[in-house]
């Protein structure tokens, strides 16, 4: 029986079928914290007390609240404790080897270990003994004398093999000596140049034994020796000098000392001022070599320089200061008081104030007038020298000069000698020379010069037209002096003057 017909759906199947709603929009699943927030759901769902673990005080690298400083700072720490327990662990390694017997420094550990396991397999790089950037020694040669076979065999002689040789050995060089890094060039030196480099090194070391011997007993640039300090303590203790306040001056052949005085020790003493210099001859002879003829050939000290060894021509060298300052004071001139002399320590008047030492002429800045008024009394100075006390500075010029209380003190006369000296009349016109070119310098339009002034102080009236000339006549008189000296062994000048000659 037919029945009625198909039963056709409610909607047409070729309709448009109804959208699904849509969980989440595009941008939400490009998100990265929408997948942390599923990767988090998944990972609690499938491992549940892995996240309670998580939850809990432990630092780990999903929790870090970087905001605060104290957090930050206790990271930082962390950091830097686990690398000094890695550097303790280097340093054992290296200090144990493969002894038997081995020390730890468990006690330094800043980390608790099971806190530092996980550093122990990275690769040490500053294991020396391991070191991939250094390059090994070169091997030794074996007892029979040679490698390999046939034409290959290389003996001990073998230029190259011997060469890294001679560059491994020179680490056995002194350490003041540098020899650089030769085996991480792969340096190959011939037998020549390292017994050349060994020589060099073993005079360079007994060079430094003997520098430092030397200086233990001679004076250094601000120090003195102790047999010099001794001297000083006694003038101390005695009561001479109060005490030592410290170095003022240094120069080539002395270190000068400022020093308050005391009391005199004796009656017949001389007064003591109460501040005082200390000159303190240097006991190195090697500053003295180029100034023998100042002393050799001065008659007061010919007949002793002869005999005495070098270091006791330094005491006669403060000696000689001593007589010269004597002289010069007699007469008159503005010089340092001497108090005392002590082998090669002279103490003299200080010139200056509450330890500040009068400046140089060099240093000093003085007005046209004053300039002026320095040089009259310089060209005074230098007349008088000459004539009252017979003597040359040898040395004068700005520098030797001090300007104190309104008027020029001279210092400074160790090397000053008379003039029937073979070289006196040299030593007068280079002093000449200085003075004249310094205050010519300075503005003095009243100021000689040399020729001219040499010949006010000396009276010797040499008339030349020139420098040379003018020398040539002064060395001929020097050569006249002398034959009439080795002739009659008298001290007694022949040089042609209108007054009384020295």
């Amino acid at each position: 029986e037919a029945g009625p017909g198909p039963a056709w759906p409610s909607k047409c199947p070729w309709g448009a079928p109804k959208a699904a709603p849509m969980s989440c929009s595009l941008a939400d699943v490009m998100s990265e914290q929408l997948a942390k927030e599923l990767q988090l759901e998944e990972e609690s769902a499938a491992f549940p007390e892995a996240a309670a673990v998580a939850e809990g005080p432990f630092i780990t690298g999903e929790n870090i609240d970087t905001s605060s400083d104290l957090m930050l700072a206790q990271m930082l720490q962390m950091e830097f404790d686990r690398e000094y327990d890695a550097q303790l662990r280097r340093e054992e390694k290296k200090f144990n080897g493969d002894s038997k017997v081995s020390i730890s420094f468990e006690n330094y550990r800043k980390v608790h270990p099971f806190d530092s396991d996980s550093s122990e397999d990275e690769v040490d790089w500053q294991d020396t003994r391991h070191d991939p950037y250094r390059a090994d020694k070169p091997t030794t040669t074996p007892k029979k004398g040679f490698i390999g076979k046939g034409k290959d065999i290389t003996t001990k002689h073998d230029e190259v093999v011997c060469g890294r040789k001679n560059t491994a050995r020179m680490e056995n060089f002194a350490p003041e000596f540098q020899v650089g890094d030769g085996i991480g060039m792969d340096l190959k030196l011939s037998n020549q140049v390292f017994n050349a480099l060994k020589q060099h090194a073993y005079s360079e070391e007994r060079r430094s034994a003997r520098l430092h011997e030397k200086k233990e007993h001679s004076t250094a640039e601000k120090a003195v020796d102790p047999k010099t300090r001794l001297l000083l303590y006694k003038m101390v203790n005695s009561g001479m000098l109060e005490t030592i306040t410290g170095c003022i001056s240094t120069g080539k052949e002395s270190v000068v000392f400022h020093a308050y005085g005391g009391k005199s020790t004796n009656e017949e003493d001389k007064v003591i001022p109460p501040e005082c210099a200390i000159k303190v001859f240097k006991t190195t002879l090697n500053e003295f070599k180029n100034r023998d003829k100042y002393i050799k050939d001065d008659y007061r000290f010919k007949d002793r320089f002869s005999k005495l060894n070098p270091r006791k021509i330094i005491r006669m060298w403060a000696e000689k200061e001593m007589h010269n300052l004597t002289r010069m004071q007699n007469a008159g001139i503005p010089c340092p008081q001497v108090v005392i002399l002590k082998k090669h320590v002279l103490v003299m008047s200080f010139i200056g104030q509450d330890q500040a030492p009068a400046p140089k002429l060099k240093d000093v800045k003085l007005s046209s007038e004053d300039m002026k008024k320095a040089y009259y009394q310089v060209l005074n100075m230098m007349q008088q020298l000459y004539k009252e006390c017979n003597l040359v500075h040898a040395d004068l010029s700005e520098y030797n000069m001090l300007w104190h209380e309104g008027k020029v003190w001279l210092i400074d006369v160790s090397q000053s000698v008379e003039p029937t000296h073979p070289h006196g009349l040299e030593f007068l016109f280079r002093d000449c020379r200085n003075v004249s070119q310094f205050f010519q310098k300075g503005g003095v339009t009243e100021a000689l010069n040399e020729r001219e002034l040499f010949n006010a102080v000396s009276n010797l009236n040499i008339t030349a037209d020139n420098e040379v000339d003018f020398q040539a006549e002064i060395e001929a008189l020097e050569k006249m002096n002398e034959d009439h000296v080795q002739k009659h062994g008298k001290k007694v000048s022949m040089f042609p003057s209108d007054g009384d000659p020295p």
